[in-house]
């Protein structure tokens, strides 16, 4: 069945119902015409419809096409130019490894050549700082020894300031602990130097000048510093003859008889004969004194005057102010014997071996 008969049908069913009137009554022929036409119509529609469609999917894939191609194109000319930059790049890698090869080949070269001339310059520097270390010790040896004859620390402290100077002009960091050494030995040799031995030796010549005055304990007539307690009193001008009678007579009878306590009796008992051999055996002691002293011979020196102490304590007045000089003059050189030492650089000696091996 086609679609005109059923349209035909859908149409004749309600005329069949319900009669028309006549001026709306249409024959079968006109009717089916103007549904052709219709149908017609919507068809060229559609048809146009769809060709506009089409014609414009067709433009949107032949735009498409060209992009692509477009696309296509620059990415192919892209990847020719990458290729030609990969290409340049590889040459310009290739060229720049070359040349950091023989960069390097060069800086090698410039090291081995740099270690070498410091490797010479440090041999040199070396046998230089030996020679300056051999110069400073043997100076310092032999003003060392000079300085324990002579007891003149003088020299020593030249030669100490001379190899201060030496190490500090050549500005080396190895010789810097030799440097310091030195300088500690000269501040203790200047702080323990006793400038000391010309003002000993001037008190030993002052006690040797001042013995022959010096009086013994048995010299009861000079005893004393003030009144004589032996000697007779004064006779008063103005005093009657009988009392000075009496005086003269008490003052005589004292001189014939002396009352006295001996506590050491061979001091008292020295003849004059033995109080002059007493003079010249301290005279002596104070000489051997003195010539230990200036041999550096602290201990001689120091046990000569402790028996020149004990000669002046045992043979001779205390009470006497030239007694108690001379004591204090002994006393004042034991305490600088005592505390002078022979000079000792020992610092300096060890940094000089230790500078000297290397180290």
């Amino acid at each position: 069945m086609s679609d005109a008969s059923v349209l035909n049908e859908s149409l004749q069913e309600p005329a069949a119902r319900a009669p028309l009137p006549a001026t709306l009554q249409v024959t079968p022929a006109a009717a089916s015409a103007v549904l052709s036409r219709v149908v017609v119509g919507l068809l060229a529609v559609v048809a146009v419809v769809a060709l506009v469609i089409a014609v414009a999917l067709w433009q949107k894939v032949s735009g498409m096409q060209e992009q692509l191609a477009r696309q296509s194109a620059d990415a192919l000319a892209q990847s020719m130019e990458a290729r030609t930059l990969a290409r340049q790049a590889q040459e310009v890698v290739r060229d720049t490894a070359g040349r950091l090869a023989l960069t390097e080949t060069r800086v090698a070269e410039v090291a081995l050549q740099r270690s070498q001339l410091e490797e010479l310059m440090q041999s040199l520097s070396r046998s230089r700082d030996e020679n300056l270390v051999v110069d400073i010790e043997s100076a310092v040896r032999l003003a060392l020894q000079q300085a324990q004859v002579t007891g003149n620390v003088q020299p020593l402290l030249a030669a100490l300031k001379a190899g201060d100077l030496r190490i500090a002009r050549t500005a080396q960091p190895r010789l810097a602990p030799l440097q310091r050494a030195m300088q500690r030995d000269a501040d203790r040799l200047r702080t323990s130097a006793s400038a000391d031995s010309g003002e000993a030796l001037q008190k030993l010549d002052e006690l040797m000048r001042s013995v022959d005055d010096l009086p013994p304990l048995n010299a009861v007539a000079v005893r004393g510093a003030g009144l004589n307690s032996w000697q007779a009193e004064p006779v008063p001008a103005d005093a009657p003859w009988w009392q000075r009678f009496l005086l003269i007579v008490r003052g005589e009878a004292r001189s014939l008889l002396r009352v006295g306590r001996i506590e050491r009796p061979e001091a008292v008992l020295l003849s004059p004969d033995q109080t002059f051999f007493l003079r010249e055996n301290l005279k002596l002691q104070l000489l051997n004194a003195r010539l230990a002293l200036l041999s550096r011979q602290v201990d001689t020196a120091r046990n000569e005057l402790a028996t020149v102490s004990a000669s002046l304590n045992r043979y001779f007045d205390p009470a006497s102010r030239r007694v108690q000089a001379a004591a204090t003059l002994v006393q004042q050189l034991q305490a600088q014997v005592r505390t002078s030492e022979p000079p000792r650089i020992d610092e300096t000696l060890t940094a000089l071996a230790t500078a000297a091996a290397g180290r």
